[in-house]
């Protein structure tokens, strides 16, 4: 069979290099893909746009694609698997209605709400003086959150009134997000260690991916302006047995039968962003109806079931009789980013040293574009870097150890991912 996967980043060459291991598979479309999936054994390059979706669907029905994985939240949130729905093809992803718990702050928050879901305190405004009141009433620390899709920019973790304030003007005004923005979010400051817990979703069974854990903030210590990830790793050791079975029991599985109880199925990737105090009490942050990037490097690294078989049992309502199996080893990802990001930044330097090889690595890419013979960055996040070993620790030097050998002009990454659970392994037994 045929498989097409929708994206051009690095969670997306993620996805179709996992797809192209499948037994079942001959060849994995990726469209528009970067060079990463150009160069991958098994996988083509399509060059159409990811909100085509006539241009996606007529490519699928005309080259026997059997299943469509779609990546980004854009077509997800415009609703690409209604169309195909509609024409009677199998897409593995949830739907306009689903997706709202992506594409609207305001909706994910009045339904974690509304099914007594752990979350923080909230308000929602589209009025600056009311948004004022409230942020001076609450104090800070605290949250503010663009209502729609901000590219993973659209929250600030606000140290004081003033910038709360701030960040709620730039947002209502529309400066800073565009439509986006023009209603916000303000909501507790959460206090703890957050973890990533993503889930593949068949309506009625939702069964979980091997936990992992990002780094947000730019800055070394999780410091700095909110970006879309500089880093993840998997296993993430916050994440224990017991907090585990809490997760599933009052977040992951209420929310998929409130769904249904509100009469939207959700079949796709769920993944929840946590924060677990220091009670190990979990409370969604935020909900992505899409694996998370760039958590789906590492976990991809140590998925060892066929992800397409998993994407069809999920499509056909099958989940309850499948049994996910990952690696033992540790896989952790260093993001190399352009200088300036989440801010303005140059593209268009060469990269060099992409083809250096390294046992216990892996080289993904994000935003690079290719120039005849070399390959350009063409983003804010241009390449992650995986390592795998037997702990923490070992990942993440054999994954420095690459990035080493990699440069190009204002080259820019956080030299401490993973530090939290490589500081865990010196104090545990």
């Amino acid at each position: 069979m045929n498989v097409l996967v929708v994206g051009a980043g690095g969670r997306e060459h993620a996805l179709a290099w996992k797809a192209s291991q499948s037994t079942q598979v001959e060849t994995v479309f990726v469209a528009p893909g970067n060079p990463g999936t150009a160069a991958e054994s098994g996988c083509q390059n399509v060059d159409i746009r990811v909100d085509d979706f006539t241009a996606l669907a007529n490519f699928a029905v005309s080259n026997d694609v059997e299943l469509t994985i779609v990546g980004p939240e854009g077509p997800l949130v415009a609703g690409i698997r209604d169309f195909f729905d509609a024409r009677g093809l199998r897409c593995f992803a949830p739907s306009q209605q689903a997706a709202q718990l992506e594409g609207s702050k305001a909706f994910s928050k009045e339904f974690l709400s509304r099914h007594n879901i752990p979350t923080g305190r909230y308000e929602t405004f589209s009025s600056l003086a009311d948004a004022e009141r409230y942020i001076h009433a609450e104090g800070a620390p605290i949250v503010i959150k663009a209502d729609g899709l901000a590219a993973g920019k659209g929250v600030v973790v606000a140290a004081t009134v003033d910038e709360a304030v701030d960040a709620a003007r730039s947002m209502l005004s529309g400066e800073r997000f565009g439509d986006a923005g023009k209603e916000i979010v303000v909501e507790e400051f959460l206090a703890g260690e957050e973890a990533s817990f993503i889930v593949v979703s068949d309506g009625e069974v939702a069964l979980p991916f091997a936990s992992s854990q990002d780094h947000k903030a730019r800055d070394v210590g999780d410091t700095g302006p909110n970006t879309g990830g500089m880093g993840a790793y998997s296993p993430a050791p916050v994440v224990s047995d017991d907090i585990h079975q809490q997760i599933m029991a009052t977040i992951i599985d209420p929310t998929i039968q409130g769904m249904d109880a509100d009469g939207i199925r959700y079949q796709g990737f769920l993944y929840a962003g946590l924060m677990i105090d220091n009670e190990g009490v979990a409370k969604v942050i935020e909900f992505n109806c899409r694996f998370g990037d760039p958590e789906a490097q590492p976990v991809m690294m140590r998925l060892e079931s066929d992800l397409v078989e998993l994407c069809q049992r999920a499509l056909d309502t099958e989940l309850s009789t499948v049994e996910l199996s990952f690696s033992e080893e540790v896989a952790l990802g260093v993001v190399l980013a352009s200088g300036g990001y989440p801010g303005d930044y140059k593209t268009g330097h060469e990269i060099r040293g992409l083809v250096q090889h390294m046992d216990g690595t892996k080289l993904f890419h994000a935003g690079t574009r290719a120039d005849e013979a070399r390959i350009l960055t063409a983003g804010g996040r241009v390449l992650c870097v995986v390592g795998m070993g037997g702990s923490v620790g070992e990942a993440q030097a054999r994954a420095y150890r690459r990035v080493e050998g990699i440069e190009w002009k204002d080259m820019f990454y956080r030299r401490d991912i993973g530090y939290r659970a490589v500081q865990r392994e010196t104090v545990e037994p």
